[in-house]
């Protein structure tokens, strides 16, 4: 029987695929060979497959006719379509536009993604000086309120598949313990909310609530961030209470019928 994985056609699908995903924020352009070698493709290979995503409008080269590869106006249109299909950010959005509104900081809508959270959609917040978060960056899981509250939310196997043995340092407030970051998730669990007090950057701060499906499984989360200045722990608490209560709501749209995590 023919299987997804065997199907003619599936593994040109996966490294075309594979070539597209190396675009980020952090690099919006690539050469041929650096292209290449990012996906793990034999040059030659990377190139045919350029070439038809190429006429297919999913990328584009410098006019002058070099190797300088973007993503293209179609990859633009299929992302902006998929945003617009989303239910969790239709539903989301409306909630983060009150948050920021309400407390002028900048509020983030953020999914797990290959062991790490994936900025989806931010509100930016009034404040003159505040957090410019980018969509689609990725932070890790064990540094980021998002991450914790989702973390807190799942069993333990899954939990260490996510996070692995080995917790990198951000700052000297990053938790690099197993047991440390159990005890953490373990507050949170209780509390309803997480906070990463400079855990991933020095001088900010955020407070973050987990989104839970119909089944009850966390599947996104929300936040609240901003420099640590305007986060004492008074406000960080009120801030909190109010991101574990738009999570709530958002999770029952999503049709979460459980006790409010």
């Amino acid at each position: 029987m023919i299987t997804a994985r065997t199907y003619p056609g599936t593994q040109a699908v996966a490294r075309a695929v594979s070539l597209l995903k190396a675009f980020s924020d952090a690099r919006r352009g690539w050469r041929l060979t650096d292209l290449a070698r990012a996906a793990h493709l034999h040059k030659a290979t990377a190139h045919r497959l350029l070439a038809a995503l190429e006429r297919e409008g999913m990328v584009t080269r410098d006019p002058a006719g070099g190797e300088h590869y973007r993503l293209g106006p179609e990859a633009i249109a299929l992302g902006a379509r998929a945003a617009r299909a989303s239910d969790l950010r239709a539903t989301v959005v409306p909630e983060l536009e009150t948050l920021a509104a309400s407390s002028g900081e900048t509020a983030t809508l953020e999914v797990p993604a290959g062991g790490a959270m994936l900025i989806l959609h931010e509100v930016p917040g009034g404040a003159l000086l505040g957090a410019v978060p980018e969509v689609g960056t990725r932070w890790p899981l064990h540094a980021t309120s998002t991450g914790k509250a989702l973390l807190a939310l799942m069993p333990g196997s899954q939990r260490r598949d996510l996070v692995g043995a080995r917790l990198s340092r951000h700052t000297p407030r990053t938790i690099i313990s197993s047991s440390a970051l159990d005890r953490e998730l373990d507050r949170i669990r209780r509390r309803g909310y997480a906070v990463a007090a400079e855990e991933l950057e020095r001088g900010y701060v955020a407070v973050g609530a987990a989104v839970q499906d119909s089944a009850g499984r966390p599947v996104a989360a929300i936040s609240l961030g901003g420099p640590r200045v305007r986060f004492p722990a008074t406000r960080i608490a009120l801030l909190g209470r109010q991101v574990r209560t738009a999570a709530e709501r958002i999770s029952q749209a999503l049709g979460y019928r459980g006790t409010p995590c």
